[in-house]
């Protein structure tokens, strides 16, 4: 049986989108309470019952929070036009080599924005 596990993480950060057009609110220093949804997609292993440990997606994922949080997101490397978008891109790079089924990266900025990215 195939199944999707999905472990939710929160940051807070401030971002500007320099590539916004001219006037555009974005293009200003803002900030943002975000929440990351990391999906592992695999067959459930029968004698453990589960398809992936939760404790491995946090460990793989908290460092990745940890250098963002409370951070101006544009002075991180590969994150200088931070849209959701690219922060999505961004996660998947860092964690699929070492996330092994992950299936899908979910980037909430508001509650009722997000992106989501499946390596595509």
């Amino acid at each position: 049986m195939k199944a999707r596990l999905t472990k939710d993480f929160y940051f807070e950060a401030s971002h500007s989108l320099p590539n916004a057009p001219l006037g555009h609110p974005c293009k200003r220093n803002h900030g943002h309470s975000f929440k990351i949804e990391i999906s592992i997609e695999g067959e459930i292993k029968d004698k453990l019952g589960w398809i992936y440990d939760h404790g491995i997606i946090r460990e793989k994922t908290q460092a990745l929070i940890q250098l963002l949080d409370h951070t101006y997101l544009n002075e991180i490397e590969g994150l200088e036009n931070p849209t959701i978008e690219n922060l999505a891109l961004w996660f998947w790079k860092k964690l699929d080599s070492q996330l092994l089924g992950l299936a899908e990266i979910v980037i909430h900025e508001t509650p009722t924005t997000r992106c989501s990215y499946r390596g595509e």
